[in-house]
């Protein structure tokens, strides 16, 4: 009887041995987000959104990983709080979260954007702190620039109301010590050297092909690092 336990015990520690190495399961990553996080519209399909692209280039870089986009157009901070503990549900590692454009908007007939500077900055702070309760790490993110041109229903550039608002979202994420990914300002500085960033867009505003690319290309190298720290 021994004897036969002995080798029960050895062919258990063989077939252990030889289970493949990708066993576990893949990191969960969701991007929270509004309609720009979304992506998908006239002219951008789903595989050319920068969640779609970042599973891809994780992949490539062989990493074990599921991105979950829950964009919703028009949403602002105040909204995704609302509906944070769906997100936290699904029981992600990380999660993106990128908010200000709706938050900053004046809309046609108003003189104050949708919501204040201070309740945008509440909501994101309320967000990242539920999301690190949960064991979750959030990665803050600014909007894109709007392109030259565009105008806000008060007939003013969107992009100075926008500005000061990302200026509250540096300010969360170093207080709240999360990454922070500034598509804001790499737009910014890549118009300042010639770049004509309406061709980055649909519609001055969301990303096109083009755009999504931009994005996954300065949020990749962050969300490798954040990952290889939940290892």
């Amino acid at each position: 009887m021994f004897s036969r336990l002995l080798a029960c015990l050895a062919l258990l520690a063989i077939f252990t041995h030889r289970l493949p190495a990708d066993d576990a399961a893949p990191i969960r990553i969701v991007t929270l987000g509004d309609s720009i996080t979304r992506g998908v519209r006239g002219g951008v399909k789903k595989e050319q959104t920068f969640a779609a692209m970042l599973e891809a280039s994780l992949k490539a870089k062989g990493v074990k990983v599921e991105v979950v986009n829950v964009g919703i157009g028009g949403e602002r901070a105040d909204q995704a709080l609302a509906r944070l503990d769906k997100v936290i549900a699904l029981k992600p590692a990380l999660v993106t979260i990128m908010y200000g454009t709706n938050d900053s908007y004046v809309d046609k007939g108003k003189k104050a954007p949708r919501i204040s500077k201070y309740e945008y900055a509440k909501h994101l702070r309320d967000i990242v702190d539920k999301l690190k309760a949960a064991g979750i790490q959030p990665v803050l993110m600014t909007e894109p620039r709007w392109g030259d041109g565009a105008r806000n229903g008060a007939n003013e550039d969107p992009n100075v109301r926008l500005e000061d608002y990302l200026k509250a979202c540096r300010a969360v994420a170093k207080e709240a010590r999360v990454p922070l990914v500034d598509h804001y300002l790499h737009w910014s500085r890549a118009r300042s050297k010639g770049t004509d960033i309406a061709k980055w867009t649909t519609d001055l505003c969301h990303p096109n092909e083009a755009g999504h690319r931009e994005i996954n290309r300065i949020l990749l190298p962050v969300i490798l690092k954040a990952v290889q720290a939940k290892r």
